[in-house]
């Protein structure tokens, strides 16, 4: 028999599904100290917690018997996870709860902005009858922007098209094929900015997508665009939003979420006569909290009984034995994904990874799972982990194929990645070599010496005289300092790769220049 522990006030539908179970016996006690449930928690084999409950360390030493954690929402600030995975312990959320709510709030705040229906409540309730200054436009006929076309996006994006508008859609992951399917038109970012009347973002917060809505993207816009964000504060520039606003490009804005939250009482969207705010709304229905509720029960469920589950958040335990053979390419496969992710242009379609030599005689499960973590990271940012990682490849229609040879082709260990997008097919090897740590070894055709870390410079160039000299001037005069240089050729004269490790990240202009200068085919930073 099982026992359940629940620590704060979830949803009693939820919670049901555990009661109801005939292998279950479920306990509710709220409002529990640290001390408290650390002197109950090695009773039970299962936590469930809102946000409420902060489960550390401390509790997780006495959790002599506990399996997993569930997190009936999608954060999991509030749960130590480094504790969790150190003694075996499953973290698991419920990502998919909240989809139709924030969708649907994201349509509020686009009919909202729309029709200005706050400002015009507001007047009217003070006691002035306005019609004249609420003239709004309608949605029909117009077309809208979605950045980010994952689970939200395109719900958003199916809504849209009843009515009646055209969707442009921007995503790293989205290929024609599925775009086709949701009847969403293929952008980039620029060219949503350029053609939208509405535009709504649904990505997470990434390094790739804080302010990728800025001014630039601003200067591209129509007079009288409308732009709504339900999903991280940060990807749109706020003070920039502002700007656009009172410089008559942008018509109106809506805003559930901030840089920071609570936004400070003097932020400048909280007095804005054409900004709606909302304090971070998206998953609050009754709905959503019954389905996180749901979901969160049926993975416990599953742990518990030992079938497949999907939502977890950190790592499951691993053989000791296994463990210790694995362990040391853990950190090296998760960048040879961000790697290539990042050197790769096009929406990812399938990801072949080989094992040459020792390796190959392992269960590399784990290995496969930080290397699409990697890939996946660029985009997906702490939306994706070791755990959730091949899930989120399969609902983006990412194949994975597993090679495996003996032979070690002059090292120890090989693991060699080949990615196909929309686009091109890039390769990437790396390796460990002993007393020197991680290695790439090999970019497409070309044999590299690189370690892969911090900020690097993949430079794609014809193999002429004075090319490095003029790369190293360039950087230089824009106080960007070189740490190492690879380069890679296959015959004197022909097509070549340079592989720099610089001191800090290039900017975007530098990044542009190098692509301007003679003989250069095509500048990839990349940040590790």
């Amino acid at each position: 028999m099982f026992k359940v522990l629940v620590s704060d006030p979830i949803s009693d539908l939820g919670i049901r599904q555990l009661s109801e179970a005939e292998d279950v016996v479920v306990d509710k006690k709220t409002g529990l100290s640290e001390e408290e449930l650390t002197a109950i928690i090695g009773e039970y084999d299962a936590l469930l917690v809102r946000s409420q409950t902060k489960v550390t360390a401390k509790i997780m030493q006495a959790a002599s018997r506990l399996k997993v954690i569930g997190r009936a929402g999608v954060g999991v600030d509030n749960i130590d996870l480094e504790a969790a995975t150190g003694r075996g312990i499953v973290v698991v959320n419920a990502p998919d709860g909240n989809t139709i709510a924030t969708c649907e709030l994201t349509f509020a705040m686009i009919m909202a902005v729309a029709r200005q229906i706050p400002q015009a409540y507001k007047k009217t309730v003070s006691g002035e009858w306005d019609r004249k200054s609420f003239v709004g436009v309608e949605l029909r006929g117009k077309v809208l922007g979605i950045v980010g076309m994952g689970r939200i996006g395109s719900e958003v994006a199916k809504r849209a098209k009843v009515f009646g508008m055209e969707v442009v859609g921007y995503d790293p992951f989205l290929t024609q094929e599925r775009a086709d399917k949701l009847g969403v038109k293929l952008a980039t970012v620029d060219e949503i900015a350029a053609q939208a009347d509405f535009i709504t973002v649904h990505t997470p917060l990434t390094n790739e997508t804080r302010n990728l809505i800025d001014r630039p993207q601003f200067q591209l816009m129509k007079q009288g665009v409308r732009i709504v964000n339900c999903a991280r504060g940060g990807i749109i520039n706020e003070q920039a939003l502002v700007d656009a606003i009172n410089e008559g490009i942008v018509a109106g804005a809506g805003f559930d979420v901030y840089v920071d939250e609570p936004p400070t009482e003097d932020h400048p969207f909280l007095n804005h006569p054409k900004i709606v705010v909302t304090p971070h709304l998206g998953a609050s229905t009754v709905e959503a909290q019954e389905n996180v509720a749901i979901d969160v029960a049926e993975e416990v469920l599953h742990i518990l009984r030992d079938e497949p589950f999907k939502n977890a958040v950190n790592m499951p335990p691993v053989p000791p034995i296994i463990l210790n053979k694995l362990q040391p390419y853990f950190t090296l496969c998760e960048k040879l994904g961000r790697f290539l992710g990042q050197m790769t242009e096009g929406p990812a379609q399938e990801i072949t990874v080989g094992y040459n030599g020792e390796l190959a005689d392992l269960d590399t499960t784990h290995l496969n799972r930080y290397i699409v973590k990697g890939l996946l990271a660029n985009h997906l940012g702490g939306d994706v982990n070791i755990v959730n990682a091949m899930h989120m490849a399969k609902l983006r229609d990412i194949k994975l194929v597993v090679q495996k040879s003996s032979a070690s082709q002059s090292f120890t260990n090989l693991i060699t990645l080949t990615l196909k997008t929309d686009k091109e097919t890039r390769m990437l090897a790396g390796t460990l070599l002993e007393g020197y740590g991680e290695r790439i070894v090999k970019i497409d055709q070309y044999t590299v010496d690189a370690t892969p870390e911090g900020a690097m410079l993949l430079i794609s160039h014809n193999d002429k005289p004075g090319m490095v000299g003029r790369v190293g001037t360039l950087l230089g005069t824009n106080d960007v300092n070189i740490a190492s240089m690879q380069v890679g050729r296959k015959e004197a004269g022909g097509s070549a790769i340079m592989v720099l490790a610089i001191d800090k990240h290039a900017s975007a202009e530098v990044v542009n220049e190098l692509n301007k200068l003679p003989e250069i085919m095509k500048v990839k930073q990349i940040v590790l």
